[in-house]
């Protein structure tokens, strides 16, 4: 599934190439694609004639703020930025209550694939949904499992109720309300294993799998360890641990273990320098003692013994 640094990938490519291109149509091709609203036609209407003035993300989820069109308008209006900035682009909860402003929302799931294609491009067998834009572009929506999802936001609505998942996201790990106070606040007294609870979206935002994994082992803490027994300076080094993981696989274009690849269709990097996750049996990069694997509430959770004592 991608995670935060695959969906922050995504939203760079993505301003790369859409920013002030006006939306010109789309093709539905899996209903159940669009989860609001609820009709396809509705959706199709509500974003064509509308231009893309930036990408934002929020945990795993991209929101695409929309401006009226040359057609509306006459002209499409200037963004203040053409390129995507180096820093993630967040919006803070009160953002989302901005009057007049549309929101395109894509969630990638499990397989979802955002790719900038020219429209004559041969469709894949699991195109879901293709949004045209001006000069023969499209972003077309690829998702193999079909559970990835998007919304139009009318301007009368807040974001979150109707992308409903933003509501009970925790802060994101790049945000200044992930502090070291705050993380210390969510893991004391709970009975659980910290890997599990840096899973937990309503703690933090955006770790999956293969990060929570990596970043516990760079802080030097085993998967199993419940919340309540961290101390506050292994609390402090996992928070260092979180944000260095997710920057270096930002830099590195992600992770592709499957299905992940970026708007121009290209894999992501990290996984070929990941520290643990999918290194099972293998050495250690940094003592060569073998990579155990365990299974933590369905889960599975990857971590070298000795490092991570």
């Amino acid at each position: 599934m991608p995670e935060l640094p695959e969906v922050e990938t995504v939203r760079r490519g993505a301003n790369q190439v859409t920013l002030n291109r006006e939306i010109t149509g789309g093709d539905v091709l899996l209903d159940r694609t669009i989860a609001y609203p609820f009709s396809v036609a509705d959706f199709l209407n509500g974003i064509s004639g509308k231009a893309i003035a930036q990408w934002h993300r929020r945990g795993k989820y991209l929101l695409a703020e929309l401006v009226k069109g040359s057609r509306e308008q006459g002209a499409i209006p200037s963004c203040k930025s053409q390129v995507a900035s180096r820093k993630s682009q967040l919006i803070p909860n009160s953002e989302f209550r901005i009057p007049n402003s549309e929101f395109l929302g894509v969630h990638l799931r499990m397989t979802g694939q955002l790719l900038w294609l020219p429209q004559d491009e041969p469709l894949h067998k699991h195109t879901r949904v293709r949004l045209f834009l001006a000069e023969n572009w499209e972003l077309r929506f690829v998702d193999q499992r079909t559970f990835g999802q998007m919304w139009w936001v009318p301007p009368e609505r807040a974001v979150e109720s109707v992308v409903t998942g933003l509501a009970t996201l925790g802060p994101d790990p790049f945000s200044s309300d992930f502090s070291v106070e705050y993380f210390a606040t969510k893991l004391r007294d709970r009975r659980r294993p910290i890997k599990n609870a840096l899973l937990d979206q309503s703690i933090v935002a955006g770790i999956g799998n293969i990060y929570a994994d990596e970043a516990l082992f760079r802080a030097g803490v085993q998967p199993q360890t419940l919340c309540a027994d961290l101390r506050s300076p292994q609390i402090s080094r996992l928070r260092t641990a979180i944000l260095e993981v997710l920057e270096a696989s930002i830099n590195a274009g992600g992770t592709t273990f499957s299905n992940f690849l970026n708007v121009q269709g290209v894999n992501g990097n990290y996984g070929g320098v990941a520290w643990v996750y999918n290194r099972s049996g293998k050495p250690c990069r940094i003592c060569n003692t073998p990579i155990l694997k365990l299974r933590l509430a369905g889960r599975s959770a990857h971590f070298c013994p000795q490092c991570q004592k």
